[in-house]
Parts: structure tokens; C-alpha cells; sequence
């Protein structure tokens, strides 16, 4: 049964509280996912055999269908019901996770991995509508912000740590059963405990956007995971980035022309919401790229066990746990330029220790590194967040949220797909675990400049759009969106 959205006048703080945190803990499975399986790609090579486009293609198919689909099921929810979609999300979800716990093959594992995507995608946007409906006042709005994009950052952190526990006592296929009981769990807690609401006026489906979206990110993709094993001039490469180019050049014509588009290029317009999603694309971007190549380092180089690996990745998730918090309240009381300024430098200097990577590094430089990648990025998804939402209308908040973390998930597709194919370019990847992996440290150093160079460039975007003409243009964009509300926006 269908209940009013909560407000401060007919819910209690602690109800408020209660609803962030199921939102969170639902949240926290699919952020989980996004690195947790990292971990297990030596094992799933080794049992079912792949060379390294295919375990790109393992990350990359959950991602990419992720960013495809996310702000797709924002706007399903604001017109069926938010509660009624990130419930189906939840037992989509689960339904992927088991299937990919019983896959046979490694084609089957990737087309299990899009179902699962399929499911994740009706709760991360789902779950900003409902938070943002739910907090109502400034300060506690941005301070659930914070908590939630902590929440993230938090969860894709433990991802290896709690990956190695789970490949290495009972394989690989555990990393997706754990997602059973929980999002069952979940499940019962969102109908219990969540009311029903939905958008005053939802927005109209853009169908033609979609599948432009859908065919530019997959081609993209697909053209630089393949590129190295087809060649860079075959047939299958030139018409695929032929095919991207065309969706890239018609998606803007067409959204600029249907009433409702997809993406409302207008918001674009913003300085801090451009700065956000540029922001999220090359922090995920090098997120993805840091735990693909570090996994296959630890393991195929260093042959630790998944356990060991993951013991490894303690000090990125024990910086991030502490730093993504304290990062959130940053943020609700003083804005993202500080939170943006720390995860650019900490980022950049992760990436060029990194570019010292041999065979037999000192534990030192590794455990430094990785702890200053977690302080980095731990610090940079409340900021996102909360640029890409304050400013706008408050009937906007959602689908702006679901563009910054649809960025997030392109990010960390591009991560995977471009470093990871950079550095096959130089090493051969066998289908086992060590075979063809001599060289690969040195091999890996151009990897790690990249991740140094998104590091830069979010120190560089963190100046540029907290700065007083950035927040004129976040204003000057919520006026022309809601002309009649003025300033009834999302704050700072």
C-alpha cells in the first residue's frame, strides 16, 4: 500500500535516519559488486579460461550496462513508484547474482553479469529520489549525501578484501551467492519500512536517447577491449568506431530536440555539474584501472592467494573507510572544493609511486600507495555527489544525481577497457594464472601514469568549479530549468 513521501512533518529524524539506512545497505551490495569480483579474476581464469579482453569484459559488462540503464530506471521509478522499483531492483539483482554463481562458461558469466547490472541499475538512482525526498532540510540533505556517497566508496574499498576471504574459503562463485541473502534482506526492509512515492509530474521516456546511449557506450567499449586482439584497422574496430561516432554526433541533436530528452543537456550549463561528472569518469576511471591491475599483479606476478591479495588492498580500504566520512561532513558543512583538492593530490601521488612497480617492489611503496589511493578516493564521492546536485531544482535532483553516477559507472568501464588494454599492448595475458605475465610490472608503469594524470585532473576540476562565477552558473541553470520556482533548488 501506498504511503505519502516522508516529510519533516510526518516523519520522526529517526525514521528519516532509518530510511538512509536501508537505502545505504541495498546500496552497499552493488558498490561491493563493482570490485569484489576484481579479486576473483585470476581464480575465474584459471577454472574457466580467458585472456584479458574477456576479464575486461567481466567488469565491463556489469558497468556498462549500469551506465546504460541508470537514468532509465530514475525515471521508471518517478512514474511507477520508487519503492515498487528498487524492490524489483533488489530481486533482479539477487536473481542475476545467483545465476552467475551457476555459470558454466565465461559467455554465460558476462551475460549473467548484464542481468545483474540489469537490477542495480533500479536501485542507485532510485535510492538518491529517496533520500532526497525524504530530507527535505539543507544541512540534513547534505549530510545524507555525504553518508550515502560514503556508503559507495566504502563498499567498492572492501570489495577485494571481502572478494579474497570469500575465493579463497569456499571460490569463486561465493562472491555472488553473498549477494543472495542480503538483498533478500534488503528486500523485506525496503517493503517494510520504505513508503511509496512518486515524481509530481514524471518525466516522459526517451526511448531514441536510450538506445543512442546504449549503442555509444557499448561500442566505445567493445572497440577498445577488442582492439588489440582484432587489430586496430580490421572491419570489426572500424565499424564499431564508426558506429560510435555516429551515436556520439546524433545523441546531443536529438536530445536537443525532444521535449523531454534523456539527458537534459541544459544541465551542462552548471560548472559544478559538468565539474561532477567529469569529476566521477576519471576518479572511477582510475579506480577501475587501479584494481584491474593491481589483482593481476598481486596474484599472477607475486603469487599471493586471493586471500593475501586482498589483505594487501587493507590500507586503500581502511584510509577510504575513514576518509569517505570525514569527506561527507567536509561537504555538508563547507562545500567539496577541500574534499577535491585532497583526493586530486593523494590520487596523483598514489599513481606515480605506482610507476616504481617491479617484480619485487618493497612492501613500503606498495602499502603507501595504496593507502594514499584510498584516502584519494574515499574523499572524492561525497563532493561528486553533492556538486552535481546542489544548485538544482529539487525535481531535478534525482535525474542530476542519476547523470553523476552514470558517469561513475562509465568511468570505471573506460578505466577498465583503456588501461587495461594500454598495458596488454605491451604484455601478453595468458589463460592461466602467470602465463604471459613476465614483464608485466614494468609493463604496467604506463597504466599507473594514467591513473596519475586523473589524479591532476580532478585537483585541476576541484578548483576550477567551486570557485564563486561556478556557483553563478549552478544558480543561472536552476532558474532556467524551473522558472517559476527560482529558487527552489537543491543547496550547497
Amino acid at each position: 500500500m501506498s504511503t505519502p513521501t516522508p516529510t519533516p512533518a510526518t516523519t520522526t529524524r529517526g525514521r528519516r535516519v532509518l530510511v538512509l539506512a536501508i537505502c545505504c545497505f541495498s546500496l552497499f551490495i552493488v558498490g561491493l559488486d563493482n570490485t569484489v569480483v576484481n579479486i576473483a579474476l585470476p581464480s575465474i581464469q584459471h577454472e574457466l579460461g580467458s585472456a584479458a579482453s574477456g576479464l575486461q569484459w567481466i567488469i565491463d559488462a556489469y558497468t556498462l550496462v549500469l551506465a546504460a540503464l541508470l537514468i532509465l530506471s530514475g525515471s521508471v521509478a518517478d512514474r511507477v513508484g520508487r519503492r515498487r522499483v528498487f524492490m524489483t531492483g533488489l530481486i533482479v539483482f539477487v536473481l542475476g547474482s545467483l545465476l552467475c554463481s551457476l555459470a558454466p562458461g565465461l559467455g554465460w558469466l558476462v551475460v549473467f553479469r548484464v542481468v545483474q547490472a540489469v537490477g542495480g541499475s533500479m536501485l542507485n538512482p532510485v535510492a538518491m529520489s529517496i533520500i532526497t525526498n525524504t530530507f527535505t532540510d539543507r544541512r540534513e540533505r547534505a549530510q545524507a549525501i555525504g553518508i550515502w556517497g560514503g556508503v559507495i566508496g566504502i563498499s567498492m574499498a572492501l570489495g577485494p578484501l571481502i572478494g579474497g576471504i570469500l575465493v579463497e574459503s569456499a571460490g569463486w562463485p561465493s562472491i555472488f551467492l553473498i549477494n543472495v541473502p542480503v538483498g533478500l534482506l534488503a528486500w523485506v526492509l525496503t517493503y517494510r519500512y520504505i513508503p511509496e512515492s512518486k515524481a509530481p509530474r514524471p518525466r516522459r521516456l526517451d526511448p531514441v536517447g536510450q538506445a543512442l546511449m546504449v549503442v555509444l557506450l557499448g561500442s566505445v567499449t567493445a572497440a577498445i577491449i577488442e582492439g588489440p586482439g582484432h587489430g586496430w584497422s580490421s572491419p570489426l574496430i572500424l565499424t564499431l568506431a564508426t558506429v560510435a561516432l555516429a551515436a556520439l554526433l546524433l545523441l546531443p541533436w536529438w536530445e536537443l530536440r525532444t521535449p523531454e530528452p534523456l539527458i537534459d543537456l541544459r544541465f551542462f550549463r552548471s560548472v559544478p555539474f559538468s565539474g561532477a561528472t567529469v569529476t566521477a569518469v576519471c576518479a572511477f576511471a582510475a579506480l577501475g584501472g587501479f584494481l584491474f591491475l593491481n589483482t593481476l599483479y598481486l596474484q599472477n606476478v607475486r603469487h599471493y592467494d586471493p586471500f593475501e591479495a586482498g589483505l594487501w588492498t587493507l590500507p586503500m580500504a581502511g584510509m577510504m573507510g575513514v576518509s569517505a566520512p570525514l569527506s561527507g561532513r567536509i561537504v555538508g558543512r563547507h562545500g567539496p572544493r577541500v574534499p577535491l583538492l585532497i583526493a586530486g593530490v593523494a590520487l596523483a601521488t598514489s599513481g606515480v609511486l605506482l610507476t616504481r612497480m617491479a617484480d619485487d617492489s618493497p612492501a613500503g611503496l606498495l602499502l603507501v600507495a595504496y593507502a594514499l589511493f584510498g584516502i584519494g578516493f574515499g574523499m572524492v564521492n561525497a563532493p561528486i555527489t553533492n556538486a552535481a546536485v546542489s544548485g538544482m531544482p529539487v525535481a531535478q535532483a534525482g535525474v542530476a544525481a542519476a547523470i553523476a553516477s552514470t558517469s561513475r559507472q562509465i568511468g570505471q568501464s573506460l578505466g577498465v577497457a583503456v588501461i587495461g588494454t594500454v598495458v596488454a599492448a605491451t604484455v601478453s595475458f595468458g589463460a592461466r594464472p602467470g602465463a604471459g605475465f613476465t614483464g608485466f610490472a614494468a609493463a604496467s608503469h604506463t597504466g599507473w601514469w594514467i591513473v596519475a594524470g586523473l589524479g591532476v585532473a580532478i585537483l585541476l576540476l576541484g578548483v576550477l568549479t567551486t570557485t564563486t562565477w561556478a556557483t553563478r552558473t549552478a544558480a543561472g541553470v536552476a532558474v532556467r530549468l524551473t522558472p517559476e520556482q527560482g529558487k527552489q533548488v537543491v543547496a550547497h
